[in-house]
């Protein structure tokens, strides 16, 4: 549905584009699709967002400079008209070239405001990116990446902003709009870091959050808020300086509020800071559809919230691609159901619609993938290796593997996942504290979707019964 527009939001957003050869045209023009999507919320100018878009190719390529283009429309054409340039795969070399553009005043660049760098990819690079991403992250950009392909986890998770499970996003070119509004949002919190906004907005609610600039002993704030066409309606809230939010409840749906927050100091002054947020629609749901319990002929769908104005729920699914479709149908007050006697290895597109009293309907949709028939892995053994270290053995999975994810949930320390070929059934794991329970799961990947993981729980012995040690097979 439409995006309500984000403004109070400053920062220069750089796009850097894998227009090498190495993409297809149709991914190309996907790509493509999916910036518009993250950016076309945004209000853009001088003192709001600025984007801009350089080529990955031979020779990096500024598209066009950060304050040509500042308004929705003539962005959106600005993107729609962009062309594949191909060649090669020159990632450093655009990496290089986007420091330089991103602090300069040529291409139109502001100082002082929150840097953004968004790279989508194919996993492929022709030279080294790791020296000229550590320059642009040392200089304060935020590192963003979405990676289409088969990358190299360990290299593209040390090239991004850390942590890598907010800033790292591996999907598939026809999925990138699943991750549209998580990248976005986190890209919001980056540009918004200094500024009042909004955030968990509801059709009656919202929290506000804003920068430390007071303290218990130094004032307070006072909060004023009212929808914009009635400003006679106008509500007031004060708090400690100690707060940096607050939320702000019973509000009207789909309405835009003005809000205004004032620090009053006792030593500095502050300058009032203003934002416009606008509520939700009252009628939501289904808001969320999830899909678990994946089996080779069934999945579980479920969808929240479930309201009372909702009279029914009908759920559409079939095969894709195909142009077949089944209908189920379900009571208002259900907010989940069992879809069966599907085709294994399969993916299937889902829509939940709410069906209200008033006539009024509202959908939602998901992607779904079946198992491959028994693939799942069995028999996952442990062997100690040394202190510390241990062996995870499992016989391989049925069907046709790409490979194992190995996931180590330790009781202390980092967890880890490790990722290998699928002629390889074992692992060390180093690292594990003694006298500490650790959690081990294996899952195979196959082409559509992860198959089902088996996990294991496994002690590791306290140090002082360790001595004499030998190895052993754990059961």
């Amino acid at each position: 549905g439409p995006q309500p527009s984000i403004s109070n939001s400053e920062g220069d957003l750089l796009f850097l584009l894998d227009s090498s050869g190495s993409v297809s045209y149709y991914e190309f023009s996907r790509v493509k699709e999916f910036m518009w999507d993250l950016v076309h919320p945004f209000t853009f100018g001088p003192r709001d967002v600025q984007t801009s878009i350089i080529h990955i190719s031979t020779t990096p390529t500024m598209e066009f400079p950060f304050d040509r283009y500042l308004s929705s429309g003539t962005l959106q054409q600005a993107i729609r008209d962009t062309q594949q340039l191909m060649g090669d795969t020159n990632t450093g070399k655009a990496l290089s070239y986007a420091k330089e553009k991103l602090f300069s005043d040529e291409a139109g660049a502001r100082p002082d405001v929150p840097k953004v760098l968004v790279w989508v990819t194919d996993g492929f690079s022709t030279d080294d990116i790791s020296e000229p991403m550590q320059l642009l992250k040392d200089m304060g950009v935020t590192v963003f990446i979405v990676s289409t392909g088969r990358g190299n986890y360990l290299e593209l998770s040390a090239a991004a902003s850390q942590p890598p499970e907010k800033h790292l996003h591996f999907v598939d070119v026809d999925d990138l709009p699943i991750i549209t509004k998580e990248l976005r949002d986190a890209i919001l919190d980056v540009i918004q870091a200094n500024q009042l906004h909004a955030v968990d907005i509801t059709s009656s609610s919202f929290r506000l959050t804003w920068p430390k600039l007071l303290s218990q002993e130094t004032g307070y704030y006072t909060l004023e808020y009212a929808p914009i066409d009635d400003l006679a309606r106008k509500r007031t809230k004060q708090v400690s300086g100690a707060h940096t939010s607050l939320l702000l409840s019973n509000l009207a749906p789909e309405t835009t509020y003005e809000v205004a927050l004032i620090p009053e100091s006792n030593v500095h002054y502050f300058p009032p800071q203003t934002t416009r947020v606008t509520t939700l629609a009252e009628e939501i749901s289904p808001a969320q559809v999830l899909i678990s319990e994946s089996a080779p002929h069934s999945f579980h769908v479920s969808w929240a919230p479930t309201l009372d104005s909702v009279i029914s729920y009908q759920i559409l699914y079939g095969p894709l691609p195909g142009n077949s479709v089944k209908l189920l149908e379900v009571d208002g007050k259900s907010n989940s159901t069992v879809v069966e006697n599907l085709a294994p290895n399969t993916t299937y597109l889902v829509t939940v619609t709410a069906v209200y009293k008033s006539g009024k309907e509202k959908s939602l949709s998901a992607k779904a993938c079946t198992q491959e028939e028994g693939s799942k892995v069995r028999h996952l053994r442990f062997e100690d290796m040394g202190p510390n270290t241990l062996k995870a053995s499992w016989d391989p999975a049925d069907g046709k593997v790409l490979g194992y994810r190995v996931r180590c949930r330790r009781q202390t320390g980092p967890s880890s996942v490790l990722s290998v070929s699928p002629q390889i059934h074992s692992v060390l794991l180093t690292d594990l504290a003694s006298g500490t329970t650790n959690k081990v799961c294996v899952k195979p990947m196959y082409k559509n979707q992860a198959g089902k993981g088996l996990c294991r729980m496994v002690h590791m012995q306290p140090a002082t019964e360790a001595q004499g040690y030998k190895h052993r097979q754990r059961a």
